[in-house]
């Protein structure tokens, strides 16, 4: 049965209130968000709290603490590939677009690798589910990713480990099986040369270059619900964003 959250911790709320307000537009990119001071007094919290509070919109790259001014909203850098799948999941119940589709690879428990660990927070336990997957349209692949996930969620989410689709995409999946809500993502990006294996199921020329995105999706409690490695052929390199110059 799902398991229902937790009182959120005061500076949580504080921080997932106004988390809100920015992705709401409320707080656009260059607006200076309440200093601790003022949060203090608005919520009647102590002082350390409402820093923890902006530490953790810091953590979630939404705002940004100039010296001696005060705490600004970023520009967002979104992986736009992953809020687009999330967001048609939750409006439509299914992740893939009309002619996209998915083959999954591989799908079961496994040892997870360092880089994995360290993104999950994993303690001894280091057996994990994985799903790996290629994402294909018309015009062949789109990209190839895997997804791993703690104990924990493998076990209250046995359809991870059947390499069957989940329709409704494995997030939405994860939060109905755990009790465990979605709230944001960190990515981090890099160019490299494909591995072979990269590069057969990508269809590429050996040693061509793809753009990996390591993608963390964390609860409303900050804990790492999905670690996802997706690797994106030369020609889906489709990450843009427009900002202003002065």
């Amino acid at each position: 049965m799902p398991q229902i959250e937790e009182a959120q911790p005061k500076y949580l709320q504080i921080a997932h209130f106004i988390r809100d307000q920015i992705l709401r537009g409320d707080l656009r990119p260059g607006d200076e968000v309440p200093s601790e001071r003022q949060l203090a007094a608005d919520w009647k919290v102590s002082r350390p709290t409402a820093a923890r509070s902006l530490e953790a919109l810091s953590h979630q790259g939404l705002v940004e603490k100039r010296q001696g001014s005060g705490t600004y909203v970023r520009s967002l850098e979104v992986n736009r590939r992953a809020r687009e799948l999330y967001g048609r999941a939750r409006q439509t119940g299914k992740i893939y677009s009309p002619g996209e589709y998915a083959v999954i690879t591989s799908a079961g428990w496994s040892e997870a690798p360092e880089h994995v660990v360290e993104a999950l927070g994993l303690g001894k336990d280091r057996q994990v589910v994985h799903r790996r997957r290629v994402t294909n349209d018309q015009d062949g692949p789109i990209t190839l990713s895997t997804s791993w996930f703690t104990p924990e969620v493998g076990h209250k989410a046995p359809k991870l480990t059947d390499p069957e689709r989940i329709q409704q995409g494995t997030l939405l999946y994860i939060e109905k099986m755990t009790g465990r809500q979605g709230s944001y993502a960190e990515d981090r990006m890099c160019a490299r040369s494909a591995t072979e294996e990269e590069a057969a199921d990508l269809r590429l020329e050996p040693g061509s270059a793809v753009l990996v995105v390591h993608h963390v999706v964390f609860d409303l409690h900050d804990r790492p619900l999905e670690f996802a490695e997706a690797t994106y052929p030369p020609h889906r390199w489709a990450f843009e964003q427009g900002y202003p110059l002065i």
